[in-house]
């Protein structure tokens, strides 16, 4: 079993900055990818980043240049940097790890007000 504890949400104006950041914990030898979901209400579950254990990432659209997802493998954390903020990013945030099976944090509220 894998266990994931984000931390990082807050409320914030739009233009502004946030870090997210999840840590895995469990029986634990090497994880794949890791990375971050949304969900904004009324909406589907959408892919926000991943990173693999190689260190390749990537990013949807519609954050590209403004989300950039790290990961520290020797303490099975992953990250995500949130810059020039907008109201449409206001979402719970979800971080994700692969290991033999996906795993899911209970979600982190970021909120971006005009």
């Amino acid at each position: 079993q894998v266990q994931l504890v984000e931390s990082g949400g807050g409320l914030v104006q739009a233009g502004g900055s946030l870090r997210l950041s999840c840590a895995a914990s469990g029986s634990i030898f090497t994880l794949n990818a890791m990375g971050w979901y949304r969900q904004a209400p009324g909406k589907q579950r959408e892919f926000v980043a991943t990173i693999t254990s190689g260190g390749t990432t990537a990013v949807a659209d519609s954050v590209k240049g403004r989300f950039t997802i790290s990961r520290d493998i020797a303490k099975n954390t992953v990250s995500l940097e949130m810059n020039s903020l907008k109201p449409e990013d206001t979402a719970l945030y979800y971080c994700y790890v692969d290991y033999a099976r996906r795993y899911w944090g209970q979600g982190t509220q970021i909120t971006v007000s005009s």
